[in-house]
This record gives structure tokens, C-alpha cells and sequence, in this order.
């Protein structure tokens, strides 16, 4: 969980690289822990589902796949970075995936990636709102529907949250929350592991082509953060050990998702639901993990947020409408501010009270867009920026890449199109 899904710890750390003009402190073991906390999101609670639709073999496959080609393309953006500072002759600039974008098409190019971006941070915030309310039903099934607790509960503590500017302010709930999904996951394999008597009992290994897409798609939004690699690499002191600790960490994530996705397979079967949590008992223990992350959440949702409200701010500030009115009208510019944040939750809440199953809901996110920003985007910049020094097989596999991102999205779109 666009989730840029997203984590304080990297956010501070690329606004810090921002105000400095230089390059960060962090040690290559900070550097790991902000890799993790970037990438591993709720989408993992969600796996389980996945290896129910693919079969285990089929999904432990899907997840390999998909997190090693988010690592090739991650290292793709850190190799446009170091190419254009190469060819500059003042201070290294610290680039973003926006300035990528804009390099390689122009104003057009910059526009296209921030929506993207904004359209990736949207759907991992909508899938946080979904987890929260399917979660909190669980608990309190008598008292309302998940759609009644979205925006009952959930609506107003984000509208007040997002009057809140400062991340550092929001950082140890980012830190609550890892911990309760390191608790949810550990109950959840624990949980699995005394259910499993004949583990490979009436559990299918492979369920057929078709449903290797939908498996891949949600092993795709797992490895959320996309978004965040290069602030990330420009947050550590030895730029160089990059590569290494970000290789470490998704070979990590890789192995620990497909042990969970088994694992939760494996124990529940075809009774598996979209999140893993929804399956365990109804314990006093299991509801306090349960609303121990769904506030959690609530509190690390403005983070996911952020990047959302940075792009639309912006672009509030830079219309002249707005200025005019900021200039002439006293407190204009804070009203407009605040208003374009309650009205940006307000949409997505509504989205979230609509979307009828969370696992079909984060395949098509992770089929369509982010497809599209952690394969084409990167290999399209990775062509215009670094291409005419490549040798024959780089481009070959960058080519394959860009073709196998464009195809998955345009199955995700059609797929979406066709269910209804």
C-alpha cells in the first residue's frame, strides 16, 4: 500500500536532501530499514488470496518475477541519475522521477509521470481505507458495513489529519504500523502453521495461465515505493553500496513474501479471503493486532497522502486564477489549500466505499498502473537518457521489458472492462 505507498522515514528523508541541496547521511543499515519500510506495505496481507487464485508454485513464481523486474527497473532510474550527473558540469542535482519525465518529453513528459504517481498513491491510499473498514467490520461485524465504517469513522479522522503538514509529526505511527503488520504477519504464519496438518493436501501447485496475471498483478502493488528509489539512493552517505543494499533488500522481501502467500495458502485453501487477516479467529488477541493496525494505518495515511497533496498544491499555486485571489483576498491561500486536501480524502473515501473486493481492487491497480511506472516508465527514460551507450543486449532487455509493461497494463484495462 502506492502503498509510494509510503513510508515517513524516506519522504523526511528526500524533503531533508531538498533543503540541503546535497546528498544524505543515512548508513547503508538506515538505507536497508528505509528500502523495507518503503516497499512492504498492507498489499502483503493480500498474497495469500493471490496463491489461491495461481496455485502456490504458480504464485511463488509471480512474486520472484515481479520483485526482481522491480529491482532491475529501480536500478534502471539510479543508472539515468548517474548518467546525467556525468554530463553536468555545476553541484549534482538531486533528480526526481518528475525531472526524468520532463528530460525525456518535456513539460508533457513531466505531467504524465506525476500522474501516474498521483494516480499509484491514490490507489494504494484507497486500498489502506478498504483494509481499514474491511478490518474493523471484522471486529465489530454488529455495529455497521465496511463502507459505514470508511465514512463514519475514517472520513473525519483524515479530514483532521490532513490539516497536519509536518511528516515528523506522523513518523512514530509509521513506525506502529510495521510493527503491527511484522505482528499480523507472525500471527498469521503462526496461526497457519497449526492449521496445517497435510500441507499439500487438496492445495493446487498451478491453477492454469489465466490466472497467473491476477497473481502478478498483486505481487506487483507488494513491491510498492517504486516511487521513492531515488530519493532513497540520494538519502545515503556511500551512494555507491546503493545497488548492493537495495539488491539485499528485495531478495529479502522476495523470500518473506513467498513464505507468507504459501504459508497462508497453504492453512486456509479455497477459504482463503483477500486479506489474510479477515481469517483468523475471532480471539481477543486477533482483534487487538487487527485494530492495532487499522489505526496505525489511519495515522500512516496522511504519509501516503502526501505526495498527493505535493503534486496538487503545486499545481494550485503555479495557476494564475489562484495567485490573484491568494494576493487579494486575506487567508485565500490557506482556505484553498485546506479545502483541496478535505476535497482529495473526500474523493478517495468515496472510491473506497465502492470498491467491492480489495484483491481484485489491488490486481487491477497493479496490473494497469503500477505496470506502467515501475516497467515503462523506467525503461522508456532509460532508453532517451542512457541509450546510445548501451550495448546490443541492454537494449534488448529493456525493449522486452517496455513491451511486457505495456502489454500487462493493457490486460489489466481489458480485464477490468470486460468483468463488467
Amino acid at each position: 500500500m502506492a502503498e509510494a505507498k509510503g513510508a515517513a522515514a524516506p519522504l523526511l528523508a528526500r524533503e531533508d536532501g531538498r533543503r540541503r541541496g546535497g546528498w544524505g547521511g543515512a548508513t547503508w543499515a538506515q538505507t536497508l530499514g528505509n528500502v523495507v519500510v518503503s516497499i512492504v506495505g498492507t498489499g502483503v496481507l493480500g498474497l495469500p488470496y493471490a496463491f489461491r487464485a495461481a496455485g502456490w508454485v504458480a504464485g511463488s513464481l509471480g512474486v520472484a518475477a515481479a520483485g526482481f523486474a522491480t529491482l532491475y527497473c529501480m536500478l534502471l532510474l539510479v543508472d539515468c541519475k548517474d548518467k546525467l550527473q556525468e554530463e553536468e558540469t555545476d553541484e549534482p542535482k538531486n533528480y526526481t522521477y518528475g525531472d526524468f519525465g520532463e528530460k525525456c518529453f518535456g513539460t508533457i513528459g513531466r505531467c504524465l509521470t506525476e500522474i501516474l504517481i498521483l494516480i499509484s498513491q491514490a490507489g494504494g491510499s484507497v486500498a489502506y481505507l478498504v483494509f481499514i473498514g474491511e478490518n474493523l467490520h471484522s471486529v465489530f461485524s454488529q455495529s455497521m458495513s465496511p463502507a459505514g465504517f470508511i465514512f463514519a469513522v475514517l472520513l473525519p479522522v483524515q479530514i483532521a489529519l490532513s490539516f497536519i503538514l509536518s511528516l515528523s509529526s506522523l513518523s512514530p505511527f509509521s513506525i506502529f504500523a510495521d510493527v503491527c503488520n511484522v505482528l499480523a504477519v507472525a500471527m498469521v504464519i503462526r496461526k497457519d502453521l497449526q492449521l496445517i496438518d497435510h500441507p499439500f493436501a487438496n492445495r493446487s501447485a498451478f491453477n492454469g495461465v489465466l490466472a497467473i496475471p491476477f497473481a502478478f498483478g498483486v505481487a506487483v502493488f507488494c513491491f510498492e515505493g517504486f516511487s521513492m528509489t531515488l530519493a532513497l539512493e540520494s538519502s545515503m552517505a556511500e551512494r555507491r553500496k546503493f545497488r548492493w543494499v537495495l539488491s539485499q533488500a528485495v531478495v529479502g522481501i522476495i523470500v518473506v513474501y513467498a513464505c507468507f502467500g504459501v504459508c497462508g495458502y497453504l492453512a486456509y485453501g479455497e477459504a482463503t479471503k483477500d486479506i489474510i487477516t479477515l481469517n483468523l479467529p475471532n480471539s481477543w488477541s486477533s482483534a487487538a493486532v487487527k485494530v492495532g493496525l487499522c489505526i496505525a494505518l489511519a495515522f500512516t495515511f496522511p504519509v501516503m497522502m502526501h505526495p498527493i497533496h505535493e503534486i496538487v498544491e503545486t499545481r494550485l499555486r503555479s495557476s494564475g486564477c489562484f495567485q490573484k485571489l491568494s494576493h487579494g483576498v486575506p487567508g485565500a491561500e490557506w482556505l484553498g489549500l485546506h479545502s483541496s486536501r478535505i476535497i482529495m480524502v473526500t474523493i478517495l473515501t468515496v472510491m473506497a466505499s465502492c470498491i467491492p473486493a480489495f484483491g481484485s481492487f489491488v490486481s487491477f491497480v497493479g496490473c494497469t498502473v503500477c505496470a506502467l511506472l515501475s516497467f515503462v516508465l523506467p525503461t522508456f527514460f532509460h532508453l532517451n537518457i542512457v541509450g546510445s551507450s548501451m550495448s546490443l543486449w541492454r537494449r534488448v532487455l529493456d525493449y522486452g521489458f517496455l513491451l511486457f509493461g505495456l502489454g500487462f497494463a493493457g490486460y489489466g484495462i481489458f480485464t477490468a472492462l470486460s468483468s463488467h
